[in-house]
Parts: structure tokens; C-alpha cells; sequence
């Protein structure tokens, strides 16, 4: 059985990939550090880094293994903190895995001010968590819910119910020659220097965006690639380029950008709660009912300067 002490020392030696340095965090010595390694290596019969005098690395076998120490370490941390609530008599508490999307649409915030107003006393712990952990949380009962863009692909133990669906809209530097413009049609958009966002956990990514625009009828000339919404609106509002930014998202935007509906493109980002099928608490199976209830279709006024 593997031992949760080598797996935070294999962690920490994998991302300072410097023994020294590692022991130094851990506040132990450099030698029990080296041991305790060899010794994880030994167990699993698997080279975790390459040595050098220079450096320490990870191996491609170790790279693996590190994605995967570090999920078992956050499962098993939030089993002790579940384990010691339990402990204190309380409910348990709940556990939520969310996607940016389930704060800025306020599906979550709002049915957290709601679980509060009814159960004051309850602890919540939140983890921002791609879709493949959530799910794989859920599996392994460290989640109560997941909210995530996508739903499982036929997952036996896992159910899902859509949320919200946020429209995209088309957002533009207030200084461009098509903020004048009350419709901007698709041809308008080819060839316009574009601020594209990152899909965080999907490769093809950017594959897809382009795919997306050219079936809409345009081909994107892509200057800058955002991490995340609120950086590319940034990156508009400083004249860089155009972008596809949820309707959540551009509620009160700054003077320095203009937001405009493409009625001819139906794109949308989705919202999806996520639940294993046997609730084993009911603050649980209540807590999901209020997300079900705040998860509405988008369909707030475009927020944003006249023209």
C-alpha cells in the first residue's frame, strides 16, 4: 500500500525538482528525503526521475505518476476533513467541484447565500477542479456536487442536469471601425485580429474555435490566445483584437469596449450539474435542489456603452 508521507515528498522533490530545496520545505534532512524516494521507486518497481549532477527530473513514467499522487492527496485530504466533521457531530458539510463559469453566471454564489440563509452553521469547501477530477470526485464520494460545462459521457453512477446556458457575444474595442455598427454580420469578422480564450483541459481547443468561426462564415486571424475571459477583455479593451466573451461575463464593461449580438451565431456556453446517483446525506440531495433552481437560461440585457 503506498504511503501518503513518500507521495508529499515524491511532490515535493517532482516540483522543485531539487532534493535540497525539497527537504528545506519539508523541514527535513536531504539524506531521509533521498531515502524515502528510492524507497517509493523500489516499491512500485518504476524510475520517478532522472539524476543528473546538475539536476533531479521527472521521468515521462513520473510525470504520470505525479498527476496522480496529487489527485489521491487532495481526495485524501478532503476525507479527513470530512471524517473530522463527522467527528464533531456536524452534518458533514458539503463538497462542491466548480468551474470558473458556475461563479461569474451566480448560479453558485446564489445557491450558497441560499444554503446559508437556511443552514447558518454548515461548512462548505469549494474546489476549482477541471471536469475530469470533478467526475472522478464524485466517483469516489470526496464530492457532494460538481458543476461543470460539460456532462459525463455515460458514466453508470454519475447523473447531470443542465443549469444555464450563457450565449456568447461578440465583444470589440470602442475604438473599431465596426463599433458604429448596430448588426455586424459574419463577413464583416474575416480576417479581424482576434483574441482567442482557452478552453482549460481541451487540447483541440483552439482547433475548435477556429472550426466554430469558419462554420459561422468568417476565418478568425488570431493574434493572442487568453487564459480566461476577464484577461481577454483586457486585452479588447486595449484594442487588440476582437472576442467571443459569455453574456455573464460583460455585464458592466468599461467604456473602452462595446458588445454587440450575433443573431446569426448560436453559441453558447453550458452549465451542468453533476451528482453520484445515491445520496447518502440529505443536506446533499437538498443542496442540489437549490442549485436545480438558480440554474436558469441567460437572458439578461446586453450590458455595455450605447452608440
Amino acid at each position: 500500500m503506498l504511503d501518503l508521507r513518500q507521495l508529499r515528498y515524491f511532490i515535493a522533490v517532482a516540483e522543485t525538482e531539487h532534493v535540497g530545496r525539497a527537504a528545506e520545505q519539508l523541514h527535513i534532512s536531504q539524506s531521509p528525503l533521498s531515502r524515502q524516494i528510492a524507497q517509493l521507486e523500489q516499491k512500485l518497481g518504476l524510475t520517478l526521475f532522472e539524476r543528473t549532477q546538475q539536476r533531479i527530473r521527472l521521468t515521462r513514467d513520473g510525470a504520470v505518476f505525479l498527476s496522480e499522487a496529487r489527485a489521491l492527496l487532495r481526495h485524501a485530504d478532503r476525507l479527513e476533513n470530512l471524517g473530522r466533521r463527522l467527528g464533531r457531530g456536524e452534518e458533514g458539510g458539503l463538497c462542491i467541484g466548480y468551474a470558473p463559469d458556475a461563479m461569474h453566471t451566480g448560479v453558485l454564489p446564489g445557491a450558497l447565500r441560499r444554503l446559508q440563509e437556511e443552514r447558518p452553521g454548515i461548512h462548505v469547501a469549494l474546489y476549482n477542479m477541471s471536469a475530469s477530477e470533478q467526475f472522478e470526485g464524485l466517483r469516489q464520494r470526496s464530492l457532494d456536487i460538481a458543476l461543470v460545462r460539460e456532462p459525463p459521457d455515460d458514466d453508470p453512477v454519475l447523473r447531470a442536469a443542465p443549469l444555464l446556458e450563457d450565449p456568447l457575444l461578440l465583444v470589440l474595442p470602442a475604438g473599431h471601425p465596426l463599433a458604429a455598427q448596430d448588426t455586424v454580420m459574419a463577413q464583416d469578422l474575416d480576417r479581424q485580429p482576434w483574441i482567442a480564450i482557452e478552453e482549460e483541459g481541451d487540447p483541440g481547443w483552439r482547433d475548435a474555435f477556429v472550426a466554430s468561426c469558419v462554420a459561422s462564415g468568417f476565418t478568425p486571424d488570431i493574434r493572442l490566445d487568453a487564459p480566461e475571459p476577464l484577461t481577454a477583455l483586457g486585452l479588447v479593451a486595449s484594442g487588440l483584437g476582437l472576442a467571443l466573451v459569455q453574456k455573464s461575463m460583460v455585464r458592466g464593461v468599461t467604456d473602452a469596449v462595446v458588445v454587440r449580438e450575433l443573431p446569426w451565431r448560436e453559441a453558447s456556453v453550458h452549465l451542468w450539474a453533476v451528482w453520484h446517483h445515491i445520496d447518502l446525506r440529505p443536506v446533499v440531495s437538498s443542496f442540489r435542489e437549490t442549485v436545480l433552481s438558480h440554474g436558469t437560461r441567460s437572458e439578461e440585457p446586453v450590458a455595455g456603452p450605447a452608440t
